[in-house]
């Protein structure tokens, strides 16, 4: 039977680095550094994450983050822009299966299933909107963005079980106006615990998580802890991207690291 390596490693206190680790165990799995596909949930007790493309001008209200001594760091993947408390849950998921010859249906249409399948076994009826938003009673209770990087596919999301919602709307930037083409519930967020009734546990979600994707993989999951070779990238790209204010707070399109990547391909290559 094939296996589903869990990982529930998180730097609570260091977003940042919790943001370089998600990149490197995706990268180590995706040179097939790490034998079965991982499942990582994880928190940030006090941050804002940004989407690959997003501006911290356009999205973050920047005034506020230095009131309530907020971090700013910018994501590897696509995708809006969030707010993580320790109410809030992350988890990821590598897939290197046969459905990733298209890689983007497979993403919005068979990885976010885990998710879906999860909020199920909760008694919720979650339906998708905007492609990558997962919404239950008409709110958004949790956003998706995806990777795809040497024949292996990462998504990753943030789900709101019982995080402050007023804090969020003080800290993100809403568009007055509703871009075209989208609908306005990607704005019109909630919680599990209030649409529950606070009838909810966050261990209760981590092991129905975990039970969703293992039956979407059809896998016997397993408890791990991260591997040397995984703390050994993440460093580097702490170091060397995430720390980086560049990085963190300027629109992504016009910074390369083409240098930084053939580093990590060198660190896992020399592993193997």
């Amino acid at each position: 039977m094939k296996r589903l390596r869990v990982l529930l490693f998180e730097t609570i206190n260091d977003p940042y680095y919790n943001l370089a680790f998600e990149e490197a165990f995706f990268l180590v799995r995706a040179r097939r550094a790490v034998e079965d596909e991982t499942l990582r949930i994880w928190r940030n007790r006090n941050a804002v994450v940004l989407g690959f493309f997003r501006s911290v001008e356009e999205d973050v209200a920047l005034d506020e983050t230095r009131r309530y001594n907020t971090a700013i760091v910018r994501r590897f993947t696509g995708g809006g822009t969030v707010y993580h408390d320790l109410g809030n849950l992350n988890y990821a998921v590598t897939y290197s299966g046969e459905k990733v010859f298209h890689p983007i249906d497979t993403a919005y249409s068979f990885l976010i299933k885990g998710v879906i399948n999860a909020l199920k076994y909760l008694g919720l009826i979650p339906r998708i909107e905007n492609t990558n938003d997962i919404v239950v009673y008409n709110r958004k209770v949790s956003g998706i963005a995806a990777s795809y990087r040497w024949n292996t596919l990462f998504l990753h999301g943030s789900l709101l079980v019982s995080s402050n919602i007023e804090r969020l709307y003080k800290l993100l930037k809403i568009p007055r106006k509703v871009p075209k083409g989208i609908s306005s519930v990607k704005y019109k967020v909630t919680t599990l615990s209030k649409v529950l009734g606070g009838r909810i546990g966050f261990k209760e979600v981590i092991e129905y998580i975990i039970r969703a994707y293992e039956e979407l993989y059809r896998a016997e999951a397993y408890i791990d802890i991260p591997s040397s070779l995984e703390i050994r990238v993440a460093d580097f790209l702490y170091k060397n991207k995430y720390l980086d204010e560049k990085w963190n707070l300027e629109k992504t399109h016009t910074y390369g690291f083409t240098r930084l990547y053939r580093k990590v391909a060198e660190i896992i290559e020399e592993s193997l």
